[in-house]
């Protein structure tokens, strides 16, 4: 499997038959090197219904004619958008022909900002993911905050990579992000959901440098890089 970075929280996992993407937040995120245009995908999936979350999905997903996957009040909106979608909830799971997705609880909010007339849409309850893929799993929180509940899942799960926030304000620090990952039991941790703002800033490598010392790789990336995972 290769997995991309592309800015924020959007990830795109492109595996031999099918590529998906998360929570593609490309037009106006200053850390994107893609246009949202260029993306080719066979599945959005989307945590929660916050702008730098939502992003371009319905674009991406109508143009591929993709389907959306999302937490249901979420999906139910894209559908009106006129996005082909599969809602979902908070520890259900579902088989796709890409692989088994399922929504973990986050504690965080969703609500789909529309400036103009000045109304936000319930989106209902944000979400995590953990995705079976290739032999794989990967688990990306969405935005949260540290909760007790990641010890479950860790120990319910044998995680490959998990992709968990660090920018804190919005969602968690780098601090309780190392716990976090002490506590879901991940080899391998990604950063995400910091530097794409200056209110976001911190320091991905001293992230890092602070997973190593539990023995736990932490991989920085930046907008546009890959990573290979070999399949179990």
């Amino acid at each position: 499997m290769i997995i991309t970075f592309l800015g924020h929280s959007c990830v795109q996992l492109q595996t031999e038959h099918h590529t998906l993407i998360i929570d593609p937040f490309i037009t106006g995120n200053p850390a994107a090197k893609v246009s949202a245009s260029d993306l080719k995908v066979d599945a959005v999936l989307l945590t929660h219904g916050h702008g730098d979350h939502v992003g371009d999905a319905a674009d991406i997903a109508k143009r591929n004619d993709a389907l959306l996957v999302a937490p249901n009040e979420l999906a139910v909106y894209m559908g009106w958008q006129g996005c082909k979608v599969h809602p979902m909830h908070i520890g259900g799971a579902h088989t796709f022909e890409f692989g088994k997705v399922k929504l973990t609880q986050a504690f965080h909010g969703s609500g789909y900002e529309i400036p103009d007339k000045k109304v936000i849409v319930y989106m209902g309850m944000p979400a995590g993911m953990l995705l079976y893929v290739d032999g794989l799993t990967i688990y990306h929180s969405g935005d949260t905050s540290l909760f007790g509940d990641m010890k479950i899942i860790g120990e319910l799960n044998d995680i490959d990579l998990a992709f968990l926030p660090i920018g804190d304000n919005f969602t968690m620090g780098p601090e309780d992000a190392v716990l976090a990952a002490k506590w879901l039991g991940a080899k391998k941790v990604v950063p995400v959901h910091y530097n794409t703002f200056p209110l976001i800033a911190q320091d991905g490598h001293a992230f890092a440098k602070a997973l190593a010392e539990h023995q736990i790789e932490g991989i920085v990336m930046e907008s546009g890089d890959s990573l290979k995972l070999d399949g179990r």
